[in-house]
């Protein structure tokens, strides 16, 4: 039997560009509350929300997508032809086939870097940032391009009272490449499919078509809540644990935009010192789903509350129910 060459990669990866898209419609409360019998007060008070980003029918998912990843590319300096494998996280792309990472892909000049989908939902993002730093780091790609991105208005339903003042829109991308030094810890994630009817479609695809409509996003609002409080705080502290970083050392917190109750909760769980930075952009961008860590920490960093070489630790959660943590380096 023929002997296998065993894949050789880089030492370690890291995060070398970041990017961002926010879509041009800005929608504030007074736009929701009417449909969904709700006020301004209400709202901000369940999920600490004032406003959200709607995309116009302009700003596609592939719009979006590619709008972000240039940022991130030139961010990092990395032409689009070092891109071996481009990465999109999204559960809104609306078609089932093609995946739209291959033609993100091509927009972008990429010399047929590999392409592809994933659907974790929320945690998306942070599935890809680690399937980023494995391809890296076993030798089957250089540089690999992860990108967050959701369309939620379209499978929204603007007069359910539990979910039409969260879900938004936006893309969020970064360029994973090699590095000497460990730039993205080990991952910790998971999925408790017990739980899947938490947050769901509504309706499967032939249901909602019949009827002349979207399938649209249902969820339990207090028990992911008491899910995401508890549950996610623990899977954040062995995230650090497997860094070997501990809470001390730590210069930024970015959370999954989910409910800003959410994001207080766990930063109490964990009991983060009072010098971590906290990423709130779900303030005035709403919940963007798998969009939401890479929307967060480019305001964090464009604001001035990140900087490059910051310890930041990133949770995600969502439908699935799905998880993902790590610790990263600030590009």
């Amino acid at each position: 039997m023929a002997g296998l060459l065993a894949p050789s990669g880089a030492a370690h990866a890291r995060l070398l560009g970041l990017g961002a898209y926010r879509p041009s419609r800005v929608v504030p409360n007074s736009e929701i509350v009417d449909a969904i019998d709700s006020s301004d007060e209400w709202i901000r008070t369940r999920s600490g929300i004032t406003e959200r980003r709607w995309a116009t029918p302009e700003e596609t998912v592939q719009v979006m997508s590619v709008a972000a990843a240039r940022d991130a590319l030139a961010d990092a300096g990395v032409d689009a032809h070092q891109i071996d494998c481009v990465i999109v996280a999204t559960v809104s792309h609306l078609s089932q086939t093609p995946a739209i990472a291959t033609t993100i892909a091509h927009e972008l000049g990429t010399e047929q870097a590999a392409a592809f989908d994933i659907s974790a939902a929320c945690a998306g993002f942070c599935h890809g940032v680690a399937m980023a730093s494995d391809l890296i780091r076993g030798g089957s790609a250089g540089h690999v391009l992860v990108i967050g991105v959701e369309r939620l208005s379209d499978i929204t339903d603007r007069a359910d009272r539990g979910t039409a003042f969260i879900f938004a829109d936006g893309a969020g991308a970064v360029v994973v490449g090699p590095s000497d030094e460990p730039g993205i810890g080990p991952v910790v994630w998971g999925s408790d499919g017990e739980r899947a009817d938490l947050i769901t479609q509504r309706e499967m695809w032939p249901e909602a078509l019949a009827r002349g409509e979207m399938p649209h996003l249902t969820m339990q609002g207090n028990p992911v809540f008491r899910w995401a409080s508890f549950a996610m705080a623990k899977i954040g502290l062995e995230a650090l644990d497997r860094a070997g970083v501990t809470v001390d050392e730590l210069d930024c917190f970015v959370p999954h935009q989910a409910n800003m109750r959410i994001v207080d909760a766990l930063a109490r769980s964990m009991k983060l010192p009072e010098h971590v930075r906290i990423a709130r952009d779900i303030a005035d961008m709403g919940n963007t789903s798998a969009a939401s860590i890479p929307l967060a920490l480019e305001r964090m960093k464009r604001e001035g509350e990140a900087k490059s070489g910051d310890t930041a630790l990133f949770i995600a959660f969502g439908a699935g129910l799905t998880y993902a943590a790590q610790v990263v380096i600030v590009p």
